[in-house]
């Protein structure tokens, strides 16, 4: 029989080193007692130290990235046969049995899914639900904090702590371990006492006066809030304090609101845009007036004005986009947002110049979500994109460009008529039934990347695609088209 003696509970790089050692030399996962601090069996033989050059371990092995996310997390379940069921799926994986962890409904693989699963949901209850303490501590104010963890979670999630709150000078009291934060270092000790904790506290009256802001009685599930904040946690919430109070009052409250009249947002201020036309009277001209009546998909309601396309009636080029947006919507105006202000960088790049190019969009109203004050954008359904294929007909048939760019899903579903794969078609000559196409991102999508390695490498894809477009065009010489307000 073999022991194995962990320095802690968490102690992840001593149980890797063991494990690993142990796996090596072929020793069976019943062969194996895993303790922590105190040996649970006198007769065993301590595991040795695995060298650091690994010199006296004969050959290698790898095991999924899976299984070691798994167990980094498993590590921390208040279980103390968990080192044992981690060690018993590495040795399965060892011995052969490579898809393992795909096996979900495997007891062991199981086990070690919930585990996981009981140490994920402990870690977010203690990252909602812990309430630090302001304390004068001569000329430094500190701020303790109080949680019962399930499991042993202290070490993993100060990290969270450090980056949430770097500025602060934070003492974190568990009963299993104490975690400590000057500003600059981060310590660990034995765990406390609730007597530890101090009692007043001058955050916990902005507590309460925020938690009774955000109560919504309307909304008011008493099981759902006990099932996502069990009450074991409020004893420890300065504004659990009211949760009696406000939940007595929800009834009268939520009555009042339904009396009070409802106050429909207003409109933002329109802005008309009204474009110089070369070709007064044309069929163009004529589809863009028709437009700004449009009542073919519901999306007309809450837009602010239809957003109808605007170039040269010979350009070469045509620009399609996927809708309206927030900016566009309130200017009249296509790509005049964010995303336009990119896409005229990244056509200035390719050599493209704007003002002899015609730009639109596949559908001409704004469609969102108003959220507060905010309209968020909606992705338009296949019925208003169907709908307002009627407008983009006219403009393709009127500008009868030679290249047709398609920006994004959108817009290469409503010119080809098909779902189209973006990132797999862009770049990619397209016939229609009159010129050619080019499938490509919409500049949105640039924006929306969160790393600027990711933004620098897409947008200089997106620059070759507008590139490939315009040597396809050929010499690009539209009439000229300007705007004025």
């Amino acid at each position: 029989m073999h022991a194995v003696v962990l320095d802690h509970e968490v102690d992840w790089q001593g149980f890797r080193r063991a494990a690993r050692l142990l796996a090596l030399r072929r020793i069976p996962p019943e062969h194996v007692v895993w303790s922590v601090r105190e040996l649970d069996d006198l007769f065993g033989e301590p595991v040795a130290e695995l060298p650091a050059d690994n010199s006296s371990a004969e050959g290698a092995f790898r095991v999924p990235r899976g299984l070691v996310q798994l167990a980094q997390t498993v590590i921390q379940a208040r279980e103390p046969a968990r080192f044992s069921l981690l060690y018993g799926l590495i040795w399965r994986v060892v011995s052969g049995a490579r898809h393992l962890m795909e096996q979900i409904t495997d007891p062991e693989v199981d086990r070690a899914n919930r585990l996981a699963k009981s140490v994920r949901r402990d870690t977010h209850k203690m990252r909602a639900f812990l309430r630090f303490r302001s304390v004068q501590d001569e000329d430094v104010v500190r701020h303790i904090g109080w949680f019962e963890p399930q499991h042993f979670i202290v070490e993993a999630n100060a990290d969270f702590f450090v980056r949430r709150f770097a500025g602060m000078t934070w003492l974190i009291l568990t009963p299993y371990r104490c975690a400590h934060w000057n500003g600059q270092d981060l310590a660990f000790t034995d765990g406390a006492r609730l007597e530890d904790v101090p009692k007043d506290d001058r955050i916990a009256d902005y507590w309460q006066v925020y938690f009774a802001s955000i109560f919504n009685p309307a909304r008011l599930k008493i099981s759902a809030m006990t099932s996502e904040m069990p009450r074991k946690y409020w004893k420890n919430l300065p504004e659990a304090a009211l949760i009696p109070a406000l939940i007595a009052g929800s009834a009268v409250r939520t009555q009042k609101m339904i009396e009070e009249p409802t106050v429909s947002p207003a409109k933002p201020t329109l802005r008309v845009f009204r474009p110089v036309d070369p070709v007064p009277n044309s069929p163009l001209s004529q589809a863009r007036v028709a437009a700004s009546q449009c009542r073919r998909c519901a999306l007309h309601g809450p837009a602010t004005q239809t957003v109808f396309g605007e170039g040269p009636i010979d350009a070469a080029i045509m620009l399609v986009g996927e809708q309206a947006g927030d900016h566009e919507d309130l200017d009249g105006r296509p790509f005049v947002g964010p995303a336009g202000q990119l896409l005229d960088k990244a056509l200035a790049e390719a050599g493209l110049d704007r003002s002899q190019l015609y730009v639109t969009n596949a559908v001409k109203h704004f469609k969102f979500e108003l959220r507060g004050k905010r309209r968020i954008h909606g992705k338009p359904d296949i019925s208003e994109i169907d709908a307002c294929r009627w407008w983009l007909d006219i403009e393709r048939a009127q500008v009868a460009p030679r290249m047709t760019v398609l920006l994004g899903a959108t817009a290469g579903r409503a010119v080809l008529g098909r779902a189209v794969a973006v990132l797999k078609e862009r770049g990619m000559p397209l016939r229609l039934a009159r010129g050619m196409a080019v499938q490509t991102v919409h500049p949105s999508y640039l924006l929306r990347l969160p790393e600027n390695a990711d933004k620098a490498r897409e947008y200089k894809l997106f620059v070759d695609d507008l590139k490939v477009a315009a040597s396809m065009a050929g010499p690009i010489s539209g009439s000229s088209f300007k705007q004025e307000r």
